[in-house]
Protein backbone atom coordinates (compact mmCIF):
# COMPACT_ATOMS: atom_id res chain seq x y z
CA UNK A 1 0.00 0.00 0.00
CA UNK A 2 1.50 3.32 -1.11
CA UNK A 3 1.93 6.07 1.44
CA UNK A 4 4.30 8.88 2.45
CA UNK A 5 5.29 7.34 5.76
CA UNK A 6 5.19 9.47 8.86
CA UNK A 7 4.93 12.60 6.68
CA UNK A 8 1.32 11.62 5.97
CA UNK A 9 0.52 12.70 9.55
CA UNK A 10 1.79 16.27 9.11
CA UNK A 11 -1.39 17.88 7.67
CA UNK A 12 -3.52 16.57 10.51
CA UNK A 13 -0.94 17.55 13.13
CA UNK A 14 -0.83 21.05 11.62
CA UNK A 15 -4.63 21.30 11.78
CA UNK A 16 -4.85 20.18 15.41
CA UNK A 17 -2.02 22.42 16.67
CA UNK A 18 -3.20 25.53 14.81
CA UNK A 19 -6.82 24.98 15.89
CA UNK A 20 -5.88 24.54 19.54
CA UNK A 21 -3.75 27.70 19.50
CA UNK A 22 -6.08 29.98 17.52
CA UNK A 23 -9.48 28.37 18.29
CA UNK A 24 -10.18 28.69 14.55
CA UNK A 25 -11.43 25.62 12.68
CA UNK A 26 -11.79 26.80 9.07
CA UNK A 27 -8.40 28.50 9.00
CA UNK A 28 -6.78 25.42 10.55
CA UNK A 29 -8.23 23.20 7.82
CA UNK A 30 -6.93 25.53 5.12
CA UNK A 31 -3.47 25.46 6.71
CA UNK A 32 -3.50 21.66 7.00
CA UNK A 33 -4.60 21.23 3.40
CA UNK A 34 -1.92 23.59 2.08
CA UNK A 35 0.69 21.82 4.23
CA UNK A 36 -0.28 18.55 2.58
CA UNK A 37 -0.11 19.93 -0.92
CA UNK A 38 3.28 21.47 -0.19
CA UNK A 39 4.47 17.92 0.54
CA UNK A 40 2.77 16.52 -2.55
CA UNK A 41 3.35 19.22 -5.19
CA UNK A 42 6.11 21.47 -3.84
CA UNK A 43 5.99 24.83 -5.64
CA UNK A 44 2.79 23.85 -7.47
CA UNK A 45 0.93 23.47 -4.18
CA UNK A 46 -1.51 26.31 -4.90
CA UNK A 47 -2.72 24.76 -8.15
CA UNK A 48 -3.11 21.40 -6.42
CA UNK A 49 -5.05 23.03 -3.61
CA UNK A 50 -7.47 24.82 -5.94
CA UNK A 51 -7.87 21.69 -8.09
CA UNK A 52 -8.76 19.72 -4.98
CA UNK A 53 -11.26 22.36 -3.91
CA UNK A 54 -12.89 22.24 -7.33
CA UNK A 55 -12.94 18.43 -7.22
CA UNK A 56 -14.67 18.52 -3.84
CA UNK A 57 -17.31 20.97 -5.07
CA UNK A 58 -18.06 18.66 -8.02
CA UNK A 59 -18.52 15.65 -5.75
CA UNK A 60 -22.19 14.53 -5.58
CA UNK A 61 -21.75 13.72 -1.88
CA UNK A 62 -20.74 17.30 -1.12
CA UNK A 63 -23.66 18.55 -3.19
CA UNK A 64 -25.95 16.37 -1.08
CA UNK A 65 -24.39 17.62 2.17
CA UNK A 66 -24.69 21.29 1.15
CA UNK A 67 -28.33 20.91 0.14
CA UNK A 68 -29.34 18.84 3.17
CA UNK A 69 -27.60 21.05 5.75
CA UNK A 70 -28.61 24.29 4.06
CA UNK A 71 -32.26 23.21 3.77
CA UNK A 72 -32.28 22.04 7.39
CA UNK A 73 -31.23 25.60 8.20
CA UNK A 74 -34.13 26.82 6.06
CA UNK A 75 -36.65 24.62 7.85
CA UNK A 76 -35.40 25.61 11.31
CA UNK A 77 -35.60 29.28 10.31
CA UNK A 78 -39.24 28.82 9.28
CA UNK A 79 -40.06 27.07 12.56
CA UNK A 80 -38.41 29.87 14.55
CA UNK A 81 -40.00 32.60 12.42
CA UNK A 82 -43.46 31.12 13.01
CA UNK A 83 -42.89 31.00 16.76
CA UNK A 84 -43.13 27.20 16.68
CA UNK A 85 -39.71 26.69 18.26
CA UNK A 86 -40.59 29.07 21.09
CA UNK A 87 -43.94 27.32 21.60
CA UNK A 88 -42.19 23.94 21.78
CA UNK A 89 -39.64 25.24 24.29
CA UNK A 90 -42.38 26.87 26.35
CA UNK A 91 -44.36 23.64 26.40
CA UNK A 92 -41.33 21.70 27.64
CA UNK A 93 -40.68 24.26 30.36
CA UNK A 94 -44.05 23.34 31.90
CA UNK A 95 -42.59 19.95 32.72
CA UNK A 96 -38.87 20.66 33.05
CA UNK A 97 -38.22 22.13 36.49
CA UNK A 98 -34.44 22.08 36.86
CA UNK A 99 -31.11 21.77 35.10
CA UNK A 100 -30.98 17.98 35.27
CA UNK A 101 -34.45 17.75 33.77
CA UNK A 102 -33.48 20.09 30.92
CA UNK A 103 -30.44 18.00 29.99
CA UNK A 104 -32.37 14.73 30.31
CA UNK A 105 -35.14 16.13 28.09
CA UNK A 106 -32.49 17.03 25.50
CA UNK A 107 -31.10 13.50 25.66
CA UNK A 108 -34.55 11.90 25.30
CA UNK A 109 -35.45 14.15 22.35
CA UNK A 110 -32.16 13.15 20.73
CA UNK A 111 -33.04 9.47 21.17
CA UNK A 112 -36.37 10.07 19.43
CA UNK A 113 -34.92 11.83 16.37
CA UNK A 114 -32.68 8.98 15.22
CA UNK A 115 -33.23 9.03 11.47
CA UNK A 116 -30.18 11.13 10.62
CA UNK A 117 -27.36 12.73 12.58
CA UNK A 118 -27.72 16.04 10.70
CA UNK A 119 -31.44 16.18 11.44
CA UNK A 120 -30.78 15.19 15.03
CA UNK A 121 -28.06 17.76 15.71
CA UNK A 122 -29.80 20.72 14.10
CA UNK A 123 -33.34 20.05 15.33
CA UNK A 124 -32.49 19.13 18.93
CA UNK A 125 -29.86 21.85 19.28
CA UNK A 126 -32.05 24.64 17.92
CA UNK A 127 -35.17 23.64 19.87
CA UNK A 128 -33.55 23.08 23.29
CA UNK A 129 -31.47 26.25 23.66
CA UNK A 130 -34.19 28.24 25.40
CA UNK A 131 -34.95 25.36 27.74
CA UNK A 132 -31.36 24.85 28.89
CA UNK A 133 -30.65 28.60 28.93
CA UNK A 134 -33.36 29.06 31.58
CA UNK A 135 -31.37 26.83 33.93
CA UNK A 136 -27.96 28.39 33.13
CA UNK A 137 -26.61 25.40 31.25
CA UNK A 138 -23.52 26.45 29.28
CA UNK A 139 -23.88 25.99 25.56
CA UNK A 140 -20.87 23.65 25.64
CA UNK A 141 -22.82 21.19 27.81
CA UNK A 142 -25.85 21.42 25.53
CA UNK A 143 -23.62 20.84 22.49
CA UNK A 144 -22.10 17.76 24.16
CA UNK A 145 -25.52 16.21 24.83
CA UNK A 146 -26.74 17.02 21.32
CA UNK A 147 -23.60 15.67 19.65
CA UNK A 148 -23.75 12.52 21.76
CA UNK A 149 -27.20 11.67 20.44
CA UNK A 150 -26.21 12.19 16.80
CA UNK A 151 -23.88 9.53 15.30
CA UNK A 152 -23.63 7.42 18.51
CA UNK A 153 -27.42 6.92 18.44
CA UNK A 154 -27.83 6.70 14.66
CA UNK A 155 -25.46 3.71 14.47
CA UNK A 156 -27.58 1.83 17.04
CA UNK A 157 -30.86 2.24 15.15
CA UNK A 158 -31.43 0.10 12.03
CA UNK A 159 -33.74 2.76 10.52
CA UNK A 160 -31.16 5.52 10.08
CA UNK A 161 -29.12 6.88 7.20
CA UNK A 162 -25.98 5.34 8.74
CA UNK A 163 -27.56 1.88 9.01
CA UNK A 164 -28.93 1.97 5.46
CA UNK A 165 -25.54 2.98 4.05
CA UNK A 166 -23.58 0.36 6.00
CA UNK A 167 -26.15 -2.33 5.16
CA UNK A 168 -25.47 -1.63 1.48
CA UNK A 169 -21.74 -2.07 2.07
CA UNK A 170 -22.35 -5.42 3.81
CA UNK A 171 -24.31 -6.60 0.79
CA UNK A 172 -21.60 -5.32 -1.55
CA UNK A 173 -18.90 -7.21 0.37
CA UNK A 174 -20.90 -10.43 0.19
CA UNK A 175 -21.25 -10.68 3.99
CA UNK A 176 -25.02 -11.05 3.54
CA UNK A 177 -27.20 -11.82 0.53
CA UNK A 178 -28.69 -8.99 -1.50
CA UNK A 179 -31.69 -7.54 0.30
CA UNK A 180 -30.57 -8.79 3.72
CA UNK A 181 -28.23 -5.95 4.66
CA UNK A 182 -30.40 -4.72 7.55
CA UNK A 183 -30.73 -8.27 8.86
CA UNK A 184 -26.95 -8.44 9.03
CA UNK A 185 -26.74 -4.98 10.56
CA UNK A 186 -29.04 -6.09 13.40
CA UNK A 187 -26.55 -8.84 14.30
CA UNK A 188 -23.75 -6.25 14.57
CA UNK A 189 -25.66 -3.78 16.80
CA UNK A 190 -24.76 -5.50 20.11
CA UNK A 191 -21.07 -5.06 19.19
CA UNK A 192 -21.28 -1.35 18.29
CA UNK A 193 -19.78 -0.66 21.68
CA UNK A 194 -18.88 3.02 21.29
CA UNK A 195 -22.47 3.90 20.43
CA UNK A 196 -23.77 2.18 23.56
CA UNK A 197 -21.12 3.64 25.87
CA UNK A 198 -21.41 7.20 24.53
CA UNK A 199 -25.20 7.12 24.78
CA UNK A 200 -25.21 5.77 28.35
CA UNK A 201 -22.57 8.30 29.44
CA UNK A 202 -24.86 11.26 28.68
CA UNK A 203 -27.44 10.74 31.47
CA UNK A 204 -24.62 10.07 33.91
CA UNK A 205 -23.16 13.49 33.03
CA UNK A 206 -26.59 15.17 32.93
CA UNK A 207 -27.47 13.88 36.39
CA UNK A 208 -24.01 14.94 37.65
CA UNK A 209 -23.09 11.36 38.56
CA UNK A 210 -20.05 12.07 36.40
CA UNK A 211 -19.05 15.67 37.27
CA UNK A 212 -17.95 18.40 34.88
CA UNK A 213 -14.39 17.69 33.79
CA UNK A 214 -11.54 19.78 32.39
CA UNK A 215 -12.67 22.67 30.19
CA UNK A 216 -16.33 21.82 30.84
CA UNK A 217 -15.80 22.67 34.52
CA UNK A 218 -14.61 26.15 33.51
CA UNK A 219 -17.61 26.56 31.22
CA UNK A 220 -19.93 25.65 34.08
CA UNK A 221 -18.35 28.30 36.32
CA UNK A 222 -18.70 30.90 33.56
CA UNK A 223 -22.38 29.97 33.08
CA UNK A 224 -23.14 30.45 36.79
CA UNK A 225 -22.71 34.20 36.25
CA UNK A 226 -25.17 34.12 33.35
CA UNK A 227 -22.58 34.05 30.55
CA UNK A 228 -23.82 30.93 28.75
CA UNK A 229 -22.20 31.36 25.33
CA UNK A 230 -18.43 30.87 24.87
CA UNK A 231 -16.43 33.61 23.10
CA UNK A 232 -16.21 33.70 19.30
CA UNK A 233 -19.45 31.77 18.77
CA UNK A 234 -21.12 34.30 16.49
CA UNK A 235 -19.77 33.09 13.15
CA UNK A 236 -20.88 29.47 13.48
CA UNK A 237 -24.19 30.03 15.32
CA UNK A 238 -27.42 29.11 13.57
CA UNK A 239 -29.02 32.54 13.86
CA UNK A 240 -32.71 32.76 14.73
CA UNK A 241 -34.86 35.41 12.97
CA UNK A 242 -35.77 38.64 14.72
CA UNK A 243 -39.03 39.14 12.79
CA UNK A 244 -41.10 36.41 14.47
CA UNK A 245 -44.75 36.12 13.32
CA UNK A 246 -47.19 38.25 15.32
CA UNK A 247 -49.80 35.50 15.14
CA UNK A 248 -50.06 33.53 18.39
CA UNK A 249 -47.76 30.54 18.02
CA UNK A 250 -49.10 27.01 18.26
CA UNK A 251 -47.21 23.88 19.27
CA UNK A 252 -48.32 22.38 15.93
CA UNK A 253 -46.13 24.93 14.11
CA UNK A 254 -43.15 22.94 15.37
CA UNK A 255 -44.52 19.40 15.76
CA UNK A 256 -46.24 18.95 12.37
CA UNK A 257 -43.26 20.00 10.18
CA UNK A 258 -40.91 17.77 12.21
CA UNK A 259 -43.31 14.80 11.93
CA UNK A 260 -43.60 15.37 8.17
CA UNK A 261 -39.79 15.59 7.95
CA UNK A 262 -39.33 12.25 9.75
CA UNK A 263 -42.19 10.52 7.90
CA UNK A 264 -41.05 11.75 4.48
CA UNK A 265 -37.45 10.76 5.16
CA UNK A 266 -38.58 7.22 6.01
CA UNK A 267 -41.02 7.09 3.07
CA UNK A 268 -38.26 8.05 0.64
CA UNK A 269 -36.12 5.12 1.87
CA UNK A 270 -34.19 7.14 4.50
CA UNK A 271 -33.27 9.96 2.10
CA UNK A 272 -32.80 13.08 4.22
CA UNK A 273 -32.67 15.38 1.17
CA UNK A 274 -36.08 14.32 -0.12
CA UNK A 275 -37.39 14.38 3.43
CA UNK A 276 -36.35 17.96 4.15
CA UNK A 277 -37.61 19.22 0.76
CA UNK A 278 -41.00 17.61 1.44
CA UNK A 279 -41.04 19.10 4.95
CA UNK A 280 -40.25 22.61 3.66
CA UNK A 281 -42.95 22.34 0.96
CA UNK A 282 -45.50 21.27 3.58
CA UNK A 283 -44.41 23.99 6.02
CA UNK A 284 -44.66 26.79 3.44
CA UNK A 285 -48.19 25.71 2.45
CA UNK A 286 -49.26 25.04 6.05
CA UNK A 287 -48.03 28.40 7.35
CA UNK A 288 -49.69 30.16 4.43
CA UNK A 289 -52.99 28.35 5.15
CA UNK A 290 -52.69 29.26 8.86
CA UNK A 291 -51.94 32.87 7.86
CA UNK A 292 -48.70 32.74 9.85
CA UNK A 293 -46.83 34.16 6.87
CA UNK A 294 -47.37 34.58 3.16
CA UNK A 295 -45.74 32.23 0.67
CA UNK A 296 -43.44 35.09 -0.35
CA UNK A 297 -42.38 35.65 3.28
CA UNK A 298 -41.88 31.92 3.77
CA UNK A 299 -39.65 31.62 0.71
CA UNK A 300 -37.61 34.58 1.94
CA UNK A 301 -37.21 32.66 5.20
CA UNK A 302 -36.02 29.60 3.26
CA UNK A 303 -33.18 31.56 1.68
CA UNK A 304 -32.33 33.37 4.93
CA UNK A 305 -32.12 30.06 6.80
CA UNK A 306 -29.94 28.54 4.12
CA UNK A 307 -27.49 31.44 4.42
CA UNK A 308 -27.11 30.93 8.17
CA UNK A 309 -25.48 27.55 7.44
CA UNK A 310 -22.76 28.90 5.13
CA UNK A 311 -19.93 29.08 7.67
CA UNK A 312 -20.65 25.61 9.01
CA UNK A 313 -20.80 24.29 5.44
CA UNK A 314 -17.50 25.98 4.60
CA UNK A 315 -15.87 23.99 7.42
CA UNK A 316 -17.40 20.75 6.15
CA UNK A 317 -16.27 21.43 2.56
CA UNK A 318 -12.74 22.23 3.68
CA UNK A 319 -12.64 19.02 5.74
CA UNK A 320 -13.25 17.12 2.49
CA UNK A 321 -10.28 18.94 0.94
CA UNK A 322 -8.18 17.76 3.89
CA UNK A 323 -9.51 14.24 3.29
CA UNK A 324 -8.26 14.45 -0.32
CA UNK A 325 -4.83 15.48 0.98
CA UNK A 326 -4.74 12.58 3.41
CA UNK A 327 -5.83 10.14 0.70
CA UNK A 328 -3.07 11.33 -1.63
CA UNK A 329 -0.50 11.01 1.15
CA UNK A 330 -1.78 7.51 1.96
CA UNK A 331 -2.66 8.19 5.61
CA UNK A 332 -5.01 5.21 5.86
CA UNK A 333 -2.43 2.85 4.34
CA UNK A 334 0.28 4.16 6.69
CA UNK A 335 -1.83 3.63 9.83
CA UNK A 336 -2.96 0.13 8.80
CA UNK A 337 0.56 -0.89 7.82
CA UNK A 338 1.92 0.47 11.12
CA UNK A 339 -0.44 -1.63 13.26
CA UNK A 340 -0.39 -4.80 11.13
CA UNK A 341 2.57 -6.41 13.01
CA UNK A 342 0.49 -6.38 16.21
CA UNK A 343 -2.63 -7.99 14.75
CA UNK A 344 -3.79 -11.37 16.06
CA UNK A 345 -7.15 -13.03 16.58
CA UNK A 346 -7.45 -11.78 20.17
CA UNK A 347 -6.25 -8.24 19.51
CA UNK A 348 -7.90 -7.59 16.13
CA UNK A 349 -11.07 -5.94 17.60
CA UNK A 350 -9.26 -3.43 19.81
CA UNK A 351 -6.56 -2.71 17.21
CA UNK A 352 -9.22 -2.23 14.54
CA UNK A 353 -11.11 0.25 16.72
CA UNK A 354 -8.03 2.25 17.72
CA UNK A 355 -6.48 2.43 14.25
CA UNK A 356 -9.71 3.31 12.43
CA UNK A 357 -10.65 5.79 15.17
CA UNK A 358 -7.32 7.55 14.54
CA UNK A 359 -8.03 7.58 10.80
CA UNK A 360 -11.55 8.96 11.17
CA UNK A 361 -10.41 11.61 13.65
CA UNK A 362 -7.59 12.66 11.32
CA UNK A 363 -9.56 12.69 8.09
CA UNK A 364 -13.02 13.73 9.26
CA UNK A 365 -14.34 11.08 6.87
CA UNK A 366 -16.62 8.47 8.41
CA UNK A 367 -18.69 6.89 5.66
CA UNK A 368 -15.65 7.02 3.41
CA UNK A 369 -13.67 5.14 6.04
CA UNK A 370 -16.28 2.38 6.05
CA UNK A 371 -16.01 1.94 2.28
CA UNK A 372 -12.21 1.66 2.52
CA UNK A 373 -11.90 -0.45 5.67
CA UNK A 374 -14.60 -3.10 5.28
CA UNK A 375 -12.80 -4.75 2.30
CA UNK A 376 -9.61 -4.87 4.43
CA UNK A 377 -10.87 -5.75 7.92
CA UNK A 378 -13.61 -8.28 7.12
CA UNK A 379 -11.47 -10.70 5.04
CA UNK A 380 -8.74 -10.38 7.69
CA UNK A 381 -11.27 -11.24 10.42
CA UNK A 382 -12.46 -14.28 8.49
CA UNK A 383 -8.86 -15.45 7.96
CA UNK A 384 -8.04 -15.10 11.67
CA UNK A 385 -11.31 -16.66 12.82
CA UNK A 386 -12.68 -13.53 14.50
CA UNK A 387 -16.47 -13.27 14.82
CA UNK A 388 -17.61 -11.35 11.75
CA UNK A 389 -20.33 -9.38 13.56
CA UNK A 390 -17.88 -8.32 16.24
CA UNK A 391 -15.52 -7.11 13.50
CA UNK A 392 -18.29 -5.18 11.79
CA UNK A 393 -19.26 -3.61 15.13
CA UNK A 394 -15.70 -2.43 15.78
CA UNK A 395 -15.49 -0.74 12.38
CA UNK A 396 -18.86 0.99 12.88
CA UNK A 397 -17.82 2.07 16.39
CA UNK A 398 -14.65 3.67 15.05
CA UNK A 399 -16.68 5.77 12.62
CA UNK A 400 -19.07 6.83 15.37
CA UNK A 401 -16.12 7.83 17.58
CA UNK A 402 -14.61 9.88 14.78
CA UNK A 403 -17.88 11.67 14.08
CA UNK A 404 -18.27 12.41 17.78
CA UNK A 405 -14.70 13.49 18.53
CA UNK A 406 -13.33 15.12 15.34
CA UNK A 407 -13.62 18.90 15.68
CA UNK A 408 -14.13 19.39 11.94
CA UNK A 409 -16.48 16.43 11.50
CA UNK A 410 -19.85 17.33 10.02
CA UNK A 411 -22.05 16.31 12.98
CA UNK A 412 -19.71 18.08 15.43
CA UNK A 413 -19.81 21.27 13.38
CA UNK A 414 -23.60 21.12 13.05
CA UNK A 415 -24.04 20.46 16.78
CA UNK A 416 -21.95 23.55 17.52
CA UNK A 417 -23.89 25.60 14.97
CA UNK A 418 -27.33 24.55 16.23
CA UNK A 419 -26.47 25.23 19.87
CA UNK A 420 -24.71 28.53 19.18
CA UNK A 421 -21.41 27.29 20.57
CA UNK A 422 -17.89 27.99 19.34
CA UNK A 423 -16.78 24.83 17.53
CA UNK A 424 -13.43 24.52 19.30
CA UNK A 425 -15.03 25.26 22.68
CA UNK A 426 -17.48 22.44 22.00
CA UNK A 427 -14.77 19.94 21.12
CA UNK A 428 -12.38 20.78 23.95
CA UNK A 429 -15.13 20.60 26.58
CA UNK A 430 -16.48 17.38 25.09
CA UNK A 431 -13.05 15.73 24.80
CA UNK A 432 -12.84 14.23 28.33
CA UNK A 433 -16.16 12.45 27.80
CA UNK A 434 -15.33 11.14 24.32
CA UNK A 435 -11.99 9.88 25.66
CA UNK A 436 -13.70 8.14 28.60
CA UNK A 437 -16.15 6.50 26.20
CA UNK A 438 -13.29 5.59 23.86
CA UNK A 439 -11.21 4.06 26.65
CA UNK A 440 -14.15 1.99 27.93
CA UNK A 441 -14.80 0.85 24.37
CA UNK A 442 -11.17 -0.26 24.00
CA UNK A 443 -11.36 -2.28 27.22
CA UNK A 444 -14.58 -3.97 26.13
CA UNK A 445 -13.13 -4.88 22.72
CA UNK A 446 -10.01 -6.21 24.43
CA UNK A 447 -12.17 -8.54 26.51
CA UNK A 448 -14.40 -9.52 23.58
CA UNK A 449 -11.34 -10.43 21.51
CA UNK A 450 -10.60 -13.23 24.00
CA UNK A 451 -14.15 -14.42 24.76
CA UNK A 452 -16.11 -14.16 21.48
Amino acid sequence: MDHSGILSLLPTIAVVIFALITKKTFEALVLGSITGYLLISDINFFSSFTDSLLKVMQDPTIGWVILVCGLFGSLINLLAKSGGTTAFSGHLLKYVKNRKGALMATWILGLCIFIDDYLNALTVGASMKKVTDKFKVPREMLAYVVDSTAAPICVLIPLSTWAIYISGLLEGEGIVEQGYGLTGYLKAIPYITYGWVAAILVPLVALNIIPALGAMKKAEKRAESGDLIPPHSGAISLKMPDDVSKKKAKLSYFILPILILIAATIAFEIDALKGVIAAIAFTVVYFSFEKVMTISEAMKGVFTGFKTMLYALAIVVMSFVLKNVNDELGLTSFVIESVSPFISKEFLPVITFISLAVITFATGSFWGMYAISFPIILPLAQTLGVDIWLSIGTVISAGAFGSHACFYGDATVLSASATGCNNMAHVTTQLPYTMIAGLITCLIYLVLGFVV
